[in-house]
């Protein structure tokens, strides 16, 4: 235990500094006794009826596939049941993909003349759900198939967190700060780190993310402008990946515009109160006026899609039910028609830097994790669905 003594610094920067000091100390012993550097995050196995729904085939087919040896019985099964990892998942995604006549219908990837989706999620309103949002968006297309990739453009690393690695205890690979700094920046491939999830990857963060914020305004006058730098990384990369989610710091600085510059499509999230609704107000106006200096620079900015997601919503709540309904008609169809739910089990799995697909259903209320795991497949579900448009696939 680290030895409790009283703070005597009689200077303001001398006592914030020392409670710093002494909450980063506390934080890195709590990590290290539940999370010792020897440990890995690893994901829960899945049901046979689970993975059914995700392979989009009955119960029956999955049965016959491994009877008839299409498919090699996963490694695990008790009493009778089978429990498939996530890599046996897939795994039996490439086996099916390769016999289907429908071509894409189980591993969903990208063809030639389909684009490289980056979705930039951002706002500066704190709570607002951002890297909640992005990393179960992150699950949920993996375990679709996909091959996706995200970028922690926060230095608060809470997505890196979220992805099996602790930014509050050093560790030693690269960050995406090392991709985009000025100074002999690393290859983008070097940066990124596969997950424990399978199909998923990370370009992770730390607090070092922090100095391109300043780097950035010492090189304004640089031949390469700042907010092409994440853009010419996720290039070097881009045919590895289908989809790319960036979790954005919350507020507009360098990073943030540089993501806005990189960004195939945007989606701002947002909670239903008067005091978000005015805080996304405000943050679209200085977002507005940084795309128009971008524009005038010379930079093409061409969205996708540019859509406002409702996150913490309440259905029983009047007021926010009605503040919501005040924003799909101002709106109409900029604000997607999915929402998040506000809700325990999305909370309680967040606390253990989780998402709902990492959660075993048995394990909480089942009707509350139904509801809530309900609204974010329907989000995942409707950006699938603008994705394929994009792709012009049906």
């Amino acid at each position: 235990m680290i030895p409790v003594t009283p703070l005597t610094a009689d200077r303001p920067s001398a006592l914030a500094t020392d409670i710093s000091e002494r909450l980063n100390a506390a934080i890195r012993e709590h990590l290290l006794a539940a999370f010792a550097p020897d440990n890995t995050k690893t994901l829960r196995e899945f049901s046979a009826p689970e993975v059914a729904e995700l392979l989009d085939v009955s119960g029956q087919f999955l049965r016959k596939v491994h009877t008839d040896g299409v498919l090699p019985e996963p490694a695990i099964n008790r009493g009778g049941r089978r429990y498939y990892s996530g890599q046996e998942v897939l795994n039996a995604r490439d086996i099916l993909e390769r016999t289907s006549r429908k071509k894409g219908h189980y591993l969903p990837h990208r063809i030639e003349g389909e684009k490289l989706q980056v979705w930039q999620l951002m706002n500066f309103k704190g709570g607002s759900s951002k890297s909640t949002t992005t990393i179960h968006l992150a699950h949920y297309f993996a375990l679709q198939g996909y091959r996706v990739l995200v970028v922690d453009l926060d230095p608060q690393g809470s997505l890196t967190s979220m992805c099996g690695i602790s930014p509050e205890i050093e560790f030693d690979g690269l960050t995406i700060y090392d991709a985009i700094k000025y100074d002999n920046p690393s290859s983008m491939a070097d940066v990124i780190v596969k997950t424990y999830f399978p199909g998923l990857s990370i370009a992770p963060s730390r607090l070092v993310l922090s100095e391109f914020e300043t780097e950035s305004a010492a090189h304004s006058n640089q031949e390469q402008p700042f907010y092409l730098r994440i853009r010419d990384a996720l290039a070097q990369v881009e045919s590895d990946y289908d989809l790319v989610f960036m979790d954005s710091p919350p507020q507009i600085g360098f990073l943030t515009i540089s993501g806005m510059a990189a960004a195939t499509s945007i989606i701002v999230p947002m909670t239903p109160s008067m005091l978000d609704v005015s805080s996304t107000a405000q943050f679209l106006e200085l977002a507005g006026a940084y795309m128009g200096v971008i524009e005038d620079a010379g930079a093409a900015l061409d969205y996708d899609h540019f859509k406002l997601l409702i996150t913490r919503d309440e259905p029983t709540d009047i007021p926010s039910q009605q503040i919501t309904s005040f924003m799909r008609a101002l709106f109409q169809d900029r604000v997607m028609s999915a929402t998040a739910l506000k809700s325990t089990a999305i909370s309680d799995a967040t606390m253990l830097k989780q998402s709902l697909y990492e959660v075993v259903r048995s394990d909480m209320t089942r009707a509350t994790y139904d509801r809530a795991r309900g609204s974010m497949d329907a989000v995942g579900r409707e950006i699938e669905a603008m994705i394929r448009q994009t792709w012009g696939r049906k």
